[in-house]
């Protein structure tokens, strides 16, 4: 992908070779310095544990011009602490917030003419991840652990960008158990979604949001994001849950519409009983950031919100214009989020 040719509008959300990544590795109990390779391929060894047990965690980032040039990252340092966090869960290696920031700072500094413009809706994504490498055949954590850092030009995650999406209710399948693993940002919760997308998929839905996994009453998340709900009385709540990824575009919106909009959002336990109160619905994550949900299938009854599910609604849009605003610098950044690549 030549950058020079790029078509920064109409960018996918998808995977693209950029020349540099950044990659560090941990052996007898230390991470090297690491260092940036132009190979995008890894090799490692085949008795390696993010093979056979599932010993893997990434995370997901974006690196965005400001309307000056600037390039900034929004809260970086909360996915350093989330990454350390799912380490400690999967018991890996965990990487020091040091080089976890080199790692980010090296990868973007390396590809900066992969930065979209100002204001053509594309960013630059960032995927750190790492993963249990070594010899290895029995159930145990690795003895070596790799850390990598890449970068790619993407577009809107739902090809049809801030425009509502269709979700069912996940009645069969399970995302996380309690006291599971699905606080923790490991492939395996990802990989359990494949199958209930496929489906709902085939059933003319974008994505699935799955219910607890002990009564199946209360929402939790989709397979890739959080979700709000605004209720017809103008309250506004998000689920809390021990089970679903800590996200930080959650956490930022529930703060920025309690502090700045004047919106007040609570985490609580949210119902499917409680749908027909919904007025409007959102899904939240890094990829995304807002996205609107128009309508949601549940027992075979599709409930439809805003506008008969054809608009964004007045609240989701509002979110949707502060946080994509702020994450670009173009408001003030009063809670201390952005991070300039320098």
């Amino acid at each position: 992908m030549d950058p020079k040719t790029i078509d920064w509008s109409k960018l996918e959300f998808r995977y693209s070779y950029t020349p540099f990544r950044f990659v560090s590795y941990w052996k007898d109990g230390e991470w090297d310095e690491g260092r940036l390779v132009t190979d995008n391929k890894i090799a490692i060894d085949e008795g390696a544990t993010c093979l056979h047990y599932g010993q893997e965690i990434f995370e997901g980032m974006k690196a965005q011009r400001a309307k000056d040039g600037r390039i900034l990252l929004f809260r970086p340092r909360d996915n350093a602490a989330r990454f350390r966090e799912s380490a400690r869960r999967m018991l890996m290696a965990e990487v020091p917030e040091e080089l976890f920031m080199k790692g980010i700072i090296d990868t973007i500094k390396a590809n900066l003419e992969y930065v979209p413009p100002y204001g053509t809706g594309a960013s630059l994504y960032i995927r750190p991840f790492e993963i249990g490498v070594g010899e290895n055949l029995g159930v145990r954590a690795a003895f070596e652990y790799l850390f990598v850092v890449f970068v790619c030009p993407v577009g809107p995650y739902f090809k049809a960008g801030f425009k509502p999406i269709k979700l069912k209710v996940e009645e069969f399948y399970d995302r996380a158990a309690p006291h599971g693993i699905g606080q923790a940002k490991t492939g395996g919760n990802y990989a359990a979604s494949l199958l209930p997308l496929r489906n709902a998929r085939a059933e003319g839905f974008n994505e699935v949001v799955y219910l607890d996994a002990l009564e199946h009453k209360f929402f939790e998340e989709t397979g890739a994001s959080n979700v709000f709900f605004v209720f017809k009385d103008g309250s506004l709540a998000t689920p809390r849950s021990d089970s679903i990824l800590n996200s930080i575009t959650r956490q930022s919106l529930v703060q920025a519409a309690n502090e700045e909009l004047g919106l007040h959002i609570v985490e609580r336990r949210v119902s499917v009983d409680e749908i027909e109160n919904f007025a409007e619905m959102g899904a939240c994550g890094t990829a995304a950031v807002i996205t609107p949900v128009g309508s949601l299938g549940y027992q075979g009854k599709i409930y439809r919100f805003y506008a008969n599910g054809e608009e964004a609604g007045p609240v989701t849009t509002r979110l949707y214009k502060y946080l994509t605003s702020y994450m670009v610098g173009d408001q003030p950044d009063k809670f201390g989020w952005l991070e300039e690549v320098r």
